[in-house]
């Protein structure tokens, strides 16, 4: 049975859907412990995000993974991605702040290049942001200094401006609870899965699945310029896992999102460049534990 989804197309959407106030058409900025009790929802982000708790509900998924997490601590999201929850009916409650950014907000801006740097956003990041009791108290400053001129405000180019200063404030605390939870092994080799992790989003944004198929570990190593061997000791290095093992999380990741937008599993393999729809199903399988039409 296909998944109850709720798509977050532009940073209010998810406003409405708990009852928050709207206060900007591209930034949106809500406290949880104003809004009472709510449902739950598995999100698609078309927008960026921070969801900043106290304490995340156990079992809370991001891509392919879920979370538990202990005391304050920060999820980011980016477009394309699929996090939360999937609405079962129940009201629940949170305490802590959801900061949802839209693309046009930071576009024709240097942070609009910028942000990809931020390797928090990545499905693959493997934890999430653990703050101590210090950075919750000024990132909640922060983030009430933001909402206050959104209150106060009109729109106008001086406040976006404004805005733009925030959120990079805020994201490099997000960046050094970053550096600071990952370890010197995955410092010293983290230039190279980021250049392997970009290469997989170029290889697909540039079609190139159409004539070549899934990415190869192969085909990566020439391209970065290293020997597959020595690529792929990097990238076990830096993540535990091995550079085939990335790509297929990867295009599982892909997978999932044509799945939750309507595409069945024989379109999906052949969006994602695989010859046949059961070598599709094996690797969807391999990873998630399920099968595709499952997941669906």
């Amino acid at each position: 049975m296909m998944k109850k989804i709720l798509q977050i197309t532009n940073p209010n959407d998810y406003a409405r859907y708990v009852n928050a106030p709207v206060l900007h058409p591209y930034i949106s900025i809500l406290q949880y412990e104003e809004l009472g009790l709510f449902r739950r929802s598995l999100n698609r982000y078309s927008v960026y995000g921070l969801f900043i708790q106290k304490e995340f509900p156990k079992g809370i998924s991001y891509g392919m993974k879920t979370y538990d997490t202990n005391g304050p601590s920060i999820i980011a999201v980016a477009p394309g991605q699929i996090g939360g929850v999937e609405d079962n009916g129940e009201l629940i409650s949170r305490n802590g702040w959801v900061l949802l950014w839209s693309p046009e907000l930071i576009h024709g801006t240097v942070w609009e290049s910028a942000i990809k740097d931020y390797r928090f956003f990545s499905y693959f990041c493997k934890d999430a942001l653990q703050m101590t009791q210090e950075e919750w108290e000024r990132t909640s400053l922060l983030i009430n200094l933001m909402r206050s001129e959104l209150q106060e405000q009109e729109d106008s180019p001086a406040l976006r401006g404004l805005l733009q200063g925030y959120l990079h404030t805020l994201l490099e605390y997000c960046n050094r609870i970053y550096l600071r939870q990952i370890s010197p092994e995955e410092t010293g080799s983290s230039d190279i899965l980021k250049r392997f992790h970009q290469l997989l989003i170029d290889y697909y944004e540039e079609n190139k699945q159409t004539n070549l198929g899934i990415p190869t570990v192969r085909y990566c190593a020439s391209v970065l310029a290293y020997s597959p061997r020595y690529l792929g000791d990097m990238i076990r290095k830096a993540t535990n896992e091995s550079a085939i093992s990335y790509i297929h999380s990867f295009i599982v990741e892909m997978g999932k999102n044509f799945l939750m937008n309507g595409h069945n599993v024989s379109e999906t393999a052949n969006l994602l460049g695989f010859e046949y729809v059961h070598h599709f199903n094996r690797i969807f399988k391999k990873v998630t534990g399920i099968t595709p039409s499952s997941y669906m």
